[in-house]
């Protein structure tokens, strides 16, 4: 029986106790996964470190595009399953660690994101005006950890700034540095944000890509929003577009490089405008090495080609692009919980191809990964709704068989929590923090104006609760 403390299967008295670490889309489309189904009675507890969910939603996805962060308003529906506690402001490793969190549940689900950059490996990376996408996208999503003043440093004075990559993060960063403050206004960006870009002189940004334009990873979608920008002029070599007929036959197969090719083609005639910010996407270029002393004054580039297998070789030729700002954008990696087993060069947790967490080999019983912590940082949101379901039923095939069972009384995890001295956010406590911002933001009109440091999303709460 449960209630002598021996293993039994999940009953509608006793439901399987499954934590969710990370409480962004893959995490909760795990939580919705879970609820969705009948068969494996669940209760949820869904872990977040950040007082506020959503997770890349709310701290990646660029401000700058509204639609695209309206799925949090889906996400949310999630959120207010009665199977479903969120518990935000919780560490693991700090607060809580892994193998008690792992005594006070079945199941632990990890969905919490690969948050580190990919570094260049070349000499400069380190100087003053040398930034990670990661470190901006931080910034101006108001990120509670965003290092605030170091990349404010980074952008007085700008005029020239150079992104290096050519996903859907670098077109991000070359987008938000070319608009206009009157076009961010209405965004729910800090206004110190805001501000910081509108004091820029920025005059011309450069989005590298080490391959060719054939082999970009960025969306149809993202790129066209380039050509949309009121006071920007988006710049194409032709000589880039011109591809070898083997190249061209494999992007005719591939529906997005067509499309991006297709829209490439068309800026290659635009011509530099008096007054308009220069945006430069620019292919076959590699960084070898950041120039300055004091600081970043420019990015020595050598001319690529593409070879058979797409990579990108060197040809032996250099130049020096000027650039005030470098933004290295050339992928993501995971970090390891303490007590996690990450692998170093995938940035990856090791799994069963499903999610079933593997350690020393082998299926650990009880753990398991979705999302980017599980398949490395790739796809849109709605790529891990699917990644997500997949994990999820391999957790229910697994209470199924009997080998995931449901292991006695416990402490309830958020008591444990608050005797501790800790400070667990709760769903109720979330929507102080919701109703907060959006207070905020209607004090300069806007629907939205994101609090960026802990202590405020804090104070929100504590001023809900003392009501």
């Amino acid at each position: 029986m449960v209630d002598d403390g021996s293993p039994a299967p999940p009953s509608t008295g006793h439901p399987l106790r499954v934590a969710i670490v990370g409480a962004g889309p893959a995490g909760i489309y795990a939580a919705d996964a879970l609820t969705r189904q009948s068969d494996v009675p669940v209760a949820i507890d869904l872990l977040d470190r950040l007082p506020t969910p959503f997770g890349l939603v709310r701290h990646g996805i660029a401000p700058d595009h509204p639609k695209m962060r309206a799925i949090r308003d889906t996400l949310h529906r999630s959120l207010d399953d009665p199977l479903v506690r969120f518990v935000g402001n919780v560490e693991i490793g700090t607060d809580l660690s892994l193998a008690e969190l792992r005594a006070h549940v079945d199941a632990v689900v990890y969905t919490y994101g690969a948050a580190l950059d990919r570094r260049l490996g070349i000499e400069g990376e380190d100087l003053p005006g040398s930034l990670a996408a990661t470190d901006v996208v931080a910034w101006y999503t108001g990120h509670p950890d965003a290092d605030r003043a170091r990349v404010e440093s980074a952008l007085t004075g700008v005029r020239s700034a150079v992104v290096v990559g050519v996903g859907n993060v670098a077109l991000d960063v070359g987008r938000i540095l070319a608009r206009t403050a009157a076009e961010l206004e209405p965004t729910d960006m800090p206004q110190h944000v805001i501000d910081a870009l509108a004091a820029a002189p920025v005059e011309e940004v450069t989005v590298l890509g080490r391959r060719g334009p054939a082999q970009a990873t960025f969306t149809t979608q993202e790129l066209r929003e380039l050509g949309e920008l009121a006071a920007a002029t988006v710049l194409v070599d032709p000589a880039d577009l011109e591809l070898d007929p083997d190249t061209e036959a494999r992007a005719a197969t591939d529906r997005n490089a067509t499309r991006n090719l297709a829209v490439l083609r068309e800026w290659s005639a635009h011509t530099p405008a008096a007054g308009r910010t220069r945006l430069r996407l620019r292919f076959y270029a590699r960084p070898v090495r950041l120039l300055g002393t004091d600081r970043v004054t420019g990015v020595e580039v050598e001319r690529t080609a593409v070879d058979g297998d797409g990579r990108a070789v060197g040809t032996g030729e250099f130049e020096v692009i000027p650039a005030d700002l470098v933004v290295r954008s050339v992928g993501y990696l995971g970090t390891p919980l303490p007590g996690l087993p990450v692998d170093q060069r995938s940035g990856t947790v090791p799994h069963d191809g499903i999610g079933r967490v593997l350690r020393d080999g082998r299926p650990s019983t009880g753990e398991y990964a979705a999302g980017w912590i599980k398949r490395g940082p790739s796809g849109v949101v709605g790529h891990n709704k699917h990644d997500a379901r997949e994990t999820v039923a391999g957790l229910l095939a697994d209470a199924a068989d009997g080998s995931l069972r449901v292991h006695g009384e416990r402490d309830d995890l958020v008591r444990t929590l608050q005797a501790r001295g800790a400070e667990p956010v709760l769903l109720e406590d979330w929507r102080a923090i919701d109703a907060a911002e959006q207070e905020l933001g209607a004090t300069r009109g806007r629907a939205r104006t994101t609090l960026h440091e802990r202590e405020a999303l804090m104070a929100a709460v504590r001023a809900a609760t003392a009501r």
